[in-house]
């Protein structure tokens, strides 16, 4: 090594004796001059020349049983995997249940089924109990060797490749029965490499853990045979009314036949389709040897059930309305679910009924009936579902008329004042507006028990500007009216618009004295959380103001809603919208709420339409059958008003009542009798008056009229 930077480096020759064992095995020196004869190392790194092929050590042989054993060992482990892979994703258990979309059948109260959303779903059936013409039909057409394969058939395979290359395009496929339920139960319809690779494996897993008829029962209760029908079960009695096992051999025949275009080949709507196919497989049968050529000759194309009269409706307005919630509570639904609602089935005819019977023409109608706890117990939203599934009980938008006055009188009960309190019932000017009363009669000072019962649109203006247009509002919010409502004085003769099924919960609040009384159509409630429970629960309505309320209601019926008084306590409110567009009759009677609203489409005039014509008497006439009550057989009382409709300041007079207002015009206000031409006629001083038939010459006359009248409202008890 050179001390210093600028001398050369210097060579010195190397001792290897002087070296460690690796230093005199390799000589260290540049100097080529062998080594002396006496050195132990001579020749030592001449190994390392090349030497001769022949003197070339031997290489070690390749250890081809290990790797044997390595990869037996790689194999179990993938097998395990894979056992373990197919244990929990397609589990025995799931080739039971029929690929299905979300299903769910809903029940009366009392369990009876009364609609269906999604698949008819069939019992399972055990193949070895089928007729052998039944399994041999589908064994014919779909996998003739399906007890020799193994899961999989390469000759069905190959044959299926030729078939398909000599159309030029895929025409028939190669699955065996099998590796259908395994694709049917398991997998998606991706025409993908990977799923074929998992149909095949899952294929051999079930072969591996289940017979031969336990697989061909499975696949005979889950396969689809159209028309939204799943499993044999379902079809044979969807397409014959029969079971599985009475069916003959062209029914069996055209059943199979339908595996392959179910959608297509549905009998109810291609039955010249089904029947060639059912032919099809019939030859099928007798080329596997099945049927003879003669039995074969002798099977006829097979008619088909035009309908079934068992069918569950697919769809009405209380099931339209009640399936979210239904869904929401049954959670994910991959098979048939059943959810019981709280319709009952008596009063959803009679409200069907009802309004069949009303005699409408071009108008709709509409009927909703709870319990005061909000239990829906039936649900009509229009004249023909068929015809029209908009549902005008639960999201047509619509006036309420003097309906909403419930507000108004509630939000003056709150503020201390009871129905004995005087209002003026005289011309008034809000704002620039001028409502006014339909049959344009004022009464001067009046209670507001006669001004609720006689429906008086100045005193419902005169009240919201009292008691303030944001109270009104409250008091339409407290119960349970979410929809927008201006932040003006004519509300109060219901101007904002509301569903028929919300105002009939609002009423419901009333009637079961705590509110909100939220509407629902299942019998089990979902439980609320925390939140919802501090935020959304009920209040109680103090004892106080719902006796207000309920006198108020009361009166009612012995004036505008004197259609619907019965032979019980009944409390109500008519409502009819500017020109007659929408009338309304709320009201409720022993644990029954019920709302009737008629109308048109359109909204356009109804001429002489008014809550107390027909939609108090459709409301008289449901609580009559459902509570079984003997209908009313009283003296015809004319009051004051006996119509309502909430007329706003526009110069229009809508069509009245011809007898209230011909009476109600010409008569003064005294107090006496009238008895004659067979019948007897008392007046009041408040103006009613009522008309009774003589019971004879020497009958008895009608007791005093100041003892069958409250201090200043109508006639107690009476109607038309």
């Amino acid at each position: 090594m050179a001390d210093r930077w600028d001398e050369p480096m210097r060579h010195e020759s190397i001792d290897t004796h002087r070296l460690g064992p690796i230093g005199r095995r390799y000589a260290l020196d540049d100097d080529t001059t062998p080594p002396p004869a006496t050195d132990p190392y001579a020749n030592r790194f001449a190994d390392f020349h090349d030497s001769p092929a022949d003197d070339a050590p031997e290489r070690r042989r390749f250890p081809l049983g290990r790797w044997i054993v390595r990869g037996l060992g790689a194999l179990i482990v993938l097998f395990v995997i894979a056992v373990g892979w197919l244990a929990f994703t397609a589990p025995l258990s799931k080739s039971l249940q029929p690929p299905t979309p979300p299903s769910i059948t809903l029940t009366a109260d009392d369990g009876t089924p009364i609609a269906r959303r999604g698949a008819i779903i069939g019992a399972p059936v055990d193949a070895a109990k089928l007729p052998k013409h039944v399994t041999q039909a589908f064994l014919a057409i779909e996998d003739r060797r399906f007890y020799s394969h193994w899961g999989i058939d390469p000759r069905g395979i190959l044959r299926a490749f030729v078939h398909n290359v000599g159309s030029g395009g895929v025409r028939e496929g190669g699955s065996t029965i099998t590796q259908q339920l395994a694709k049917n139960a398991f997998l998606d319809s991706d025409r993908t490499a990977a799923r074929k690779i998992r149909e095949v494996m899952i294929a051999f897993w079930l072969e591996a853990w289940l017979s031969k008829d336990q697989i061909l029962s499975r696949y005979l209760s889950n396969v689809y045979f159209g028309d939204n029908v799943y499993g044999l079960t379902a079809a044979a009695k969807h397409y014959f009314g029969r079971t599985p096992d009475t069916l003959n051999v062209g029914q069996a025949a055209m059943l199979a036949g339908l595996v392959k275009a179910p959608s297509r080949l549905a009998p109810t709507s291609n039955l010249a389709g089904a029947r060639k196919r059912e032919m099809v497989v019939v030859a099928a049968m007798a080329d596997a040897g099945f049927l003879t050529k003669a039995e074969a000759a002798d099977v006829q194309p097979q008619r088909v059930l035009a309908s079934r009269p068992t069918q569950l409706p697919s769809g009405t307005y209380f099931a339209d309305w009640v399936l979210p919630e239904a869904r929401d509570q049954a959670g994910e639904v991959k098979s048939e679910a059943t959810v019981k609602t709280t319709l009952d089935r008596r009063l959803q005819a009679t409200a069907e009924r009802v309004i069949r019977q009303a005699g409408l023409r071009q108008a709709q109608a509409a009927i909703v009936a709870m319990r005061t706890d909000g239990r829906v117990v039936a649900m009509v939203g229009g004249k023909d579902y068929t015809k029209s599934p908009f549902n005008r009980a639960t999201q047509a938008m619509r006036q309420p008329g003097s309906t909403f006055k419930l507000f108004v009188y509630l939000a003056a009960m709150r503020a201390g004042m009871t129905p004995d309190s005087t209002m003026d019932d005289s011309r008034v000017e809000i704002a620039g507006w001028k409502p006014k009363n339909d049959d344009n009669r004022y009464l001067g000072p009046i209670t507001l028990r006669r001004a609720f019962a006689r429906s008086s649109n100045v005193v419902a203006a005169r009240l919201t500007q009292q008691v303030g247009v944001r109270n009104v509002i409250k008091a339409a919010r407290d119960f349970g009216i979410s929809t927008p409502i201006a932040n003006e004085a004519t509300i109060g003769l219901g101007t904002s618009e509301v569903t028929l099924l919300e105002l009939t919960a609002a009423y419901a609040g009333i009637a079961n004295g705590h509110y909100p009384v939220q509407p629902r159509g299942l019998q089990e409630v979902a439980n609320k959380g925390w939140y919802q429970s501090l935020t959304g629960g009920q209040k109680a309505l103090d004892d106080e103001t719902r006796a207000k309320m309920l006198e108020l209601l009361g009166s009612s019926l012995r004036g505008t809603g004197r259609e619907a008084a019965l032979t019980v306590p009944a409390y109500g409110k008519t409502g009819t919208s500017q020109n007659s567009r929408d009338a309304w009759f709320i009201g409720f009677a022993g644990d029954l709420v019920v709302g009737v609203w008629v109308g048109n489409d359109d909204s356009s005039p109804n001429p002489g339409l008014h809550g107390g014509g027909i939609p108090a008497q459709i409301w008289r006439n449901f609580m009559v059958s459902a509570l079984n009550i003997a209908p009313v057989e009283k003296p015809v009382i004319v009051e004051e008003n006996a119509m309502d409709p909430a007329v706003l300041d526009n110069g229009e007079d809508p069509v009245g009542d011809l007898i209230g207002d011909t009476i109600d015009r010409t008569l003064p206000e005294v107090q006496g009798a009238l008895r004659g031409a067979g019948i007897d006629l008392n007046t009041n001083r408040d103006g009613s008056i009522s008309i009774t038939p003589r019971r004879g010459p020497d009958g008895p006359p009608p007791p005093p009229r100041d003892a069958r009248r409250g201090e200043d409202g109508p006639p107690q008890g009476e109607g038309e």
